[in-house]
């Protein structure tokens, strides 16, 4: 099995102090399946749409990390990769390191300081797919200074720039392409918008109904931020957190 191109998103991973609690809401929201991985020494928990892998789930590795979502992106190559984004100005918060039957990671944060991870995977990954429902469909990056982040994915990814969308008050909301497919937007970050108020990527998952995930989020404990709202192209978002606090996004029909 051939990994996805470099840049393509191949994972998503949330880290969570309620294991138990997160896996049940997200069963009943998104209609995952989740099991355990069978990874010795940690509680490492796949969340399966039908037969495909989405996500994981993770107690947090350090203490005083906040529930989150993590989007990590695929490289051929994780050392060099790792040096590269380095060496444009990325802080490292762990060093390529090997997971057996996986492939090499890295943990990293962009020059304005959001998080994502690097994958050189051994196989292929159907984690990211915008065609299916409850698999990963738009990535979205709030940033201090947008124009700066699509400049670093961009030479570290080869995302280019796409079609750029006047918000109003709220900015520019700058979508980006890869291989030529839009796969998410960049803005700045403006007082009151959802979310913890610092640079980060928000992933969105593709659901076959969104009007009535929101009510599944609300009956299981979650809170919703913003939407149903109606996006170009006919689709409609919802920005939402768990129960434990971290946020994610739905976008599919109403």
């Amino acid at each position: 099995m051939t990994r996805p191109a470099q840049g393509t998103p191949c994972w998503y991973e949330l880290t969570t102090g309620d294991l138990n609690a997160a896996q049940r809401f997200y069963e009943k929201v998104i209609g995952w399946t989740v099991g355990d991985s069978g990874m010795e020494g940690m509680d490492y928990r796949i969340a399966k749409a039908g037969e495909a892998m989405v996500a994981g789930l993770m107690l947090p590795p350090a203490p005083g990390i906040p529930p989150n979502w993590g989007i990590y992106f695929s490289v051929d190559d994780c050392d060099a990769a790792t040096t590269a984004a380095k060496a444009a100005g990325a802080q490292v918060y762990m060093e390529p390191t090997d997971i057996p039957g996986v492939g090499r990671f890295a943990a990293l944060a962009d020059p304005q300081g959001a998080a994502f991870s690097i994958l050189a995977m051994d196989g292929a990954s159907d984690a990211f797919d915008q065609k299916k429902d409850r698999h990963g469909n738009w990535h979205e990056l709030m940033s201090s200074d947008p124009k700066a982040g699509l400049a670093f994915y961009g030479k570290l990814f080869g995302w280019k720039a796409s079609t750029a969308m006047d918000m109003g008050p709220m900015g520019t909301y700058q979508l980006f392409s890869h291989q030529g497919q839009d796969i998410g937007g960049m803005m700045a970050i403006a007082p009151g918008m959802p979310g913890p108020g610092v640079p980060f990527w928000l992933p969105y998952f593709g659901i076959d109904g969104v009007e009535a995930a929101i009510a599944r989020i609300t009956a299981n404990g979650g809170k919703v931020m913003n939407g149903p709202m109606e996006v170009p192209g006919g689709a409609f978002i919802a920005v939402a957190s768990d129960p434990q606090g971290a946020a994610f996004a739905l976008v599919g029909p109403k």
